[in-house]
């Protein structure tokens, strides 16, 4: 079932404090924006709905002309078909449950509310609306069915005794009409009570003798002929003469098997997911709140295991939603067959799922649980031919310890689960006090970041690159520095792990390519020598849709030669969409923008693969070149990617040379280029400038004798 984006938001809120909080929380620079229309009271909102187009309702339960449940029904009436998100105070959980039962799709506490859970609640909103919309049409296709099913009749004389039976009378009871005809009505028409089975009582024989029409109880069963039971809805009215006396009675009775299994459906499908089976977050929570109530009088503990997929995106991006689809069904299956049947396997929405483990004797056995769910979804699934490898995060909460009432403890299931994805996936981490202060932590820098853009709070560095047998600086690399006003300098490896988890890697990563391509094409205006401007490139920036669009886009409003500019990607990004990568790179190539594969030696490649790729550049990782010092009789790694560099005609780049030891080993071995601290730290644009114009110091190039060209000229870097 396809979700609608949501790209029309309507915020009916008084309070200007509350409505700025939820407009800074949907502001994503750079991404698909949410376009936020605010109105302060239900009327202003009333108008608003009746002349536009609107995709969510996030609605204040304390208007001042609409408090509490009426702004909830004049909401739905303005706009029935729009899913609606109510905003309540923290000690309003009844009027909530309320709302949700009035028609919304769900609710928010007011103190509680972070970019996450809006985002989360909007969505949920829009799916539990669809679904919602699903079953109305479902249900009115099997009304409109039911109505255009013939109803079974069968009349008797004044004697109680068959005189007529229609076609769907003869196919119910199993009796033709002629066989029927003059036999008693109890005899053909049999009819028992559900429950017990027991023979109900004539209720001919009592509209025969003067009594009113009777309709009989909804758990009726009719026993046909040969056996066969039928649930069946019946009714009896007497027949009048034209002296209006009773002259026997008719009985319409009707076959409710589909309707009774109709409903049935409906009700399982209201409370359980559509794609997997599974309980939704309705019936969780409603087997978790009982499995509370229940604990401290049975004397166990409660364990919420909330879990996440690792890599279930790439697969769903990569092969399609059919075959993201089955495989949901695939890891459904796997969590099924590793609980017991008391517990509850839920599906939260997307690639989330959360296990209730209801009665837990001792906290080890919660550890013993996890681990099975982790090795189960772990090994591979085969789906259409193609062999699927996903992980789980799993984060872990249990009652009492960790919580009291259910939101609770499915919140700090969550925030463990984030710290089990920061702890390296596949893994599971019970839930602790401090990771509060650690989620928050991590919630404020990514809502520092959403501003961080706006607020120009961003710059780049350089780091030149040094051709070895010249001493040239051939070209830089670009550096994203974070200078927060409170935190100061914030270092790369804290703020890019949270900018690629929040999907601001996408608008960061095209500043950074836009501001390089910028500075690089004003150092060539100003005449100085520049061979590249290098960039590097994450894999969701790689993925993204219009990446190429994008790129192409930013050299031709720079006015950056083509050549100039140098895009750096992991071994692991190229290699993980082999077919869509060599056309990526193909165009890229076609207008003559250079590919680097950073890192190369980390991440694992096949070499056949990755030699037809159009690529010009492979970079050694640091880590390599630093055992040259460290461990010089592991060196045959940094000579045998120099080597096959140039077999493969590229040029050879090593990452991080600190000594001269490192210089003289990757000069003797035809090293290309080189960078690091041993030349220069990364530095901001205008130090990088006086180094294109005087080169670097002849201090730091003891080895001159052995590189050709004129002397350097000595310049101090005030780093």
């Amino acid at each position: 079932m396809s979700r609608k984006p949501i790209t029309r938001l309507l915020l009916v809120e008084d309070n200007a404090g509350d409505a700025r909080l939820i407009r800074e929380m949907l502001d994503e620079p750079g991404s698909r924006q949410i376009e936020l229309t605010h109105v302060p009271c239900m009327r202003d909102a009333e108008r608003h709905l009746a002349q536009h187009a609107t995709d969510i309702i996030v609605l204040d339960l304390g208007l001042p002309d609409a408090q509490g449940l009426e702004a909830v029904q004049r909401g739905r009436a303005a706009a029935p078909r729009t899913p609606l998100v109510v905003l309540t105070g923290l000690d309003d959980e009844s009027l909530a449950e309320l709302a949700l039962q009035a028609g919304a799709q769900e609710h928010l506490i007011k103190d509680q509310i972070d970019a996450r859970a809006l985002l989360r609640a909007l969505r949920y909103a829009v799916e539990r609306k669809t679904m919602e919309e699903a079953l109305l049409a479902e249900k009115e296709r099997a009304q409109a069915t039911l109505n255009c099913i013939g109803d079974a009749v069968a009349c008797t004389d004044s004697s109680g005794n068959v005189s007529f039976l229609n076609l769907v009378a003869e196919r119910l009871t199993g009796w033709s009409w002629r066989e029927a005809a003059g036999r008693p009505m109890v005899e053909v028409l049999r009819i028992v009570k559900g429950a017990s089975r027991e023979g109900s009582s004539s209720q001919v024989e009592g509209v025969i003798g003067d009594g009113p029409a009777l309709a009989s109880p909804s758990n009726h069963i009719l026993v046909r002929r040969d056996g066969v039971q039928i649930p069946v809805e019946d009714s009896v009215a007497p027949i009048h003469d034209r002296e209006g006396l009773t002259d026997g009675a008719v009985t319409v009775f009707r076959d409710v098997s589909a309707g009774r299994a109709k409903a049935l459906q409906m009700t399982h499908s209201a409370e359980h997911d559509f794609l997997t089976g599974l309980p939704n977050r309705m019936l969780l929570n409603d087997r978790l709140r009982h499995a509370i109530a229940l604990a401290p009088r049975h004397r166990k503990q409660v364990a919420v295991l909330f879990l996440d997929l690792d890599g279930f995106k790439h697969i769903n991006d990569s092969l399609g939603h059919a075959i993201g689809d089955k495989l949901l069904q695939s890891i459904a299956g796997r969590l099924v067959a590793c609980v017991r049947g008391a517990d509850t396997v839920c599906r939260q929405g997307g690639d989330e799922f959360v296990v209730l483990l209801s009665e837990v004797e001792r906290p080890e056995d919660i550890a013993v649980m996890a681990r099975r769910m982790l090795k189960a979804v772990a090994k591979a699934h085969f789906i259409d031919q193609h062999d699927l490898h996903v992980t789980t995060s799993i984060g872990a909460s249990v009652f009492p310890d960790d919580g009291l009432d259910a939101e609770t403890l499915m919140k700090n299931a969550d925030t463990a689960m984030y710290q089990a994805k920061e702890n390296g996936r596949e893994s599971c981490q019970f839930f602790r006090p401090a990771m509060n202060a650690r989620a928050e932590e991590r919630q404020s820098m990514e809502e520092s970041l959403r501003r961080a853009l706006e607020r120009h709070e961003f710059e780049l560095h350089y780091q030149p690159k040094i051709d070895l047998r010249t001493g040239e600086i051939t070209g830089g690399e670009a550096l994203i520095r974070w200078t927060h006003p409170l935190r100061g300098l914030v270092a790369p490896s804290q703020f890019i792990p949270v900018a690629e988890d929040s999907g601001l890697i996408l608008p960061i990563g095209d500043w950074v390519l836009r501001e390089a391509c910028r500075q690089a094409r004003a150092w060539v205006d100003a005449g100085l020598r520049l061979t590249t401007i290098a960039v590097n490139i994450s894999g969701m920036e790689f993925r993204a849709e219009r990446f190429l669009e994008g790129v192409f886009a930013i050299l031709e409003e720079t006015r950056l030669d083509p050549r100039c500019l140098q895009l750096e990607l992991t071994e692991s990004v190229l290699m993980r969409h082999a077919a869509s990568t060599e056309a990526i790179l193909g165009k890229l190539r076609a207008i003559g923008v250079q590919v680097a594969v950073d890192d190369f030696g980390t991440g694992y490649s096949s070499l056949s693969v990755l030699s037809q790729f159009p690529i010009d550049v492979l970079k050694i990782d640091q880590s390599f070149v630093r055992q040259i010092t460290t461990s010089p009789d592991r060196t045959t790694i940094v000579a045998a990617v120099i080597g096959m560099g140039q077999n493969l005609n590229l040029r050879v780049i090593a990452e991080g040379a600190e000594t001269e030891e490192e210089l003289a080993f990757l000069q003797a071995h035809h090293c290309d280029e080189a960078q690091g601290h041993y030349f220069s730290r990364p530095v901001p644009p205008r130090e990088f400038a006086r180094m294109l114009r005087s080169g670097i110091s002849e201090r730091l190039l003891p080895l001159r004798g052995q590189i050709g060209g004129a002397p350097l000229v000595e310049l101090q870097l005030d780093i």
